[in-house]
């Protein structure tokens, strides 16, 4: 069925290509006056995209990638397994005065001086018809992440030696405003699209996103594995929704959410979550963050579901059962509860 295709394509866009194909490896291009209007990375540095054009039929055609924060590699001699890749970040930093965003400053998660000038498009973004053959030959673009919020903040941290840039909103409108004489602004398609915290920034912007562009523009936003869990870890902690409220404090996030989602909501403070299908790969942060399991006994389990044992597993179906439906079930279930607060539902169209 051609849903299910759909949803298959979707979950390899976070993936690493393991199909054979010509490297297309594709330029850097800096926001011009970026500086100007504010738009700095975590770091003071300029932000910036790869834009590889498109041609034919797709000329006018646009697909927008947000750059995922981190990526699991698949273990060859183990494909159920799966290893964070090293000196890889959090999908987010919540405090400045730690190493979660001055590590960051000095990354290429918090500055373009250590990105690398050229980047790999391949799967979504690929120019390979049989590979990618609804978006091959569309203008492509990645958008790099170094502001630590899903594109979302507008804030300043100076402690008198430091100065901590948190202007992603800022950062997402210069870069659209660089795209749009380029041929964005007379898009006849285009979509958004996000892997992570990529896929909560497709949520955030789907709507300011589709005031740029022509009213007869087809516009749709794609968030992969963009949604998260209000839920307590394995410790009975909230550990996700104080990481989110030290997020949304710091960075000045609550202030570019829609007012009516906001104003809303049993506790606005934590408009930062989503609902999320629940599988046994996702729950590594979420669920078993370090400081549920100081003692590193869910390691293996968290590298393997097959090395969980019996206890391990009853919990982890336990939260399967609460989430175990179909997406509209769980988008349903969870805008009745007054203990979820999600960004989704700040920021669908109005």
């Amino acid at each position: 069925m051609r849903v299910a295709a759909y949803v298959s394509f979707v979950v390899l866009t976070c993936a690493w290509s393991v199909l054979s194909e010509a490297r297309l490896e594709v330029p850097m291009t800096m926001v011009r006056n970026a500086s100007e209007k504010g738009a700095l990375c975590l770091d003071g540095s300029s932000p910036a995209y790869h834009l590889d054009r498109g041609f034919g039929a797709g000329a006018s055609n646009w697909l927008l990638q947000f750059e995922v924060s981190f990526i699991f590699a698949t273990n060859p001699r183990a494909p159920h397994q799966q290893f964070r890749r090293p000196k890889e970040l959090p999908m987010w930093c919540s405090d400045s005065e730690t190493k979660s965003c001055l590590e960051r400053a000095g990354t290429r998660r918090g500055s373009t001086r250590y990105m690398s000038k050229y980047e790999v498009f391949s799967g979504i973004l690929s120019n390979n018809a049989s590979l990618n053959p609804d978006f091959y030959n569309w203008n492509r673009v990645k958008l790099r992440y170094c502001d630590g919020a899903s594109f979302a903040g507008d804030a300043e941290f100076d402690n008198g030696t430091t100065i901590l840039y948190f202007r992603g909103q800022k950062i997402w409108q210069a870069i659209i405003s660089d795209l749009l004489p380029k041929g964005l602004s007379k898009a006849k398609k285009a979509l958004l699209s996000g892997c992570s915290a990529g896929g909560l920034a497709s949520f955030l912007h789907c709507d300011n996103f589709t005031s740029f562009l022509p009213q007869n523009a087809s516009v749709k936003c794609l968030s992969d594995a963009g949604f998260f869990l209000d839920e307590k870890d394995i410790r009975l902690n909230h550990s996700m929704r104080a990481y989110f409220e030290d997020l949304i404090s710091l960075q000045g996030v609550e202030k570019n959410l829609h007012e009516n989602c906001t104003s809303s909501l049993y506790y606005p403070h934590l408009v930062g979550f989503s609902a999320t299908l629940l599988k046994y790969s996702s729950f590594h942060h979420i669920l078993v963050p370090p400081s549920a399991d100081l003692h590193g006994r869910w390691n293996r389990c968290k590298l393997d579901p097959m090395a969980c044992n019996p206890n391990q597993l009853n919990i982890l179906q336990g939260f399967q059962k609460i989430y175990g439906y179909s997406l509209e079930t769980i988008l349903c279930l969870f805008e009745k509860r007054r203990d979820v607060y999600q960004f989704m539902f700040c920021s669908l169209p109005k």
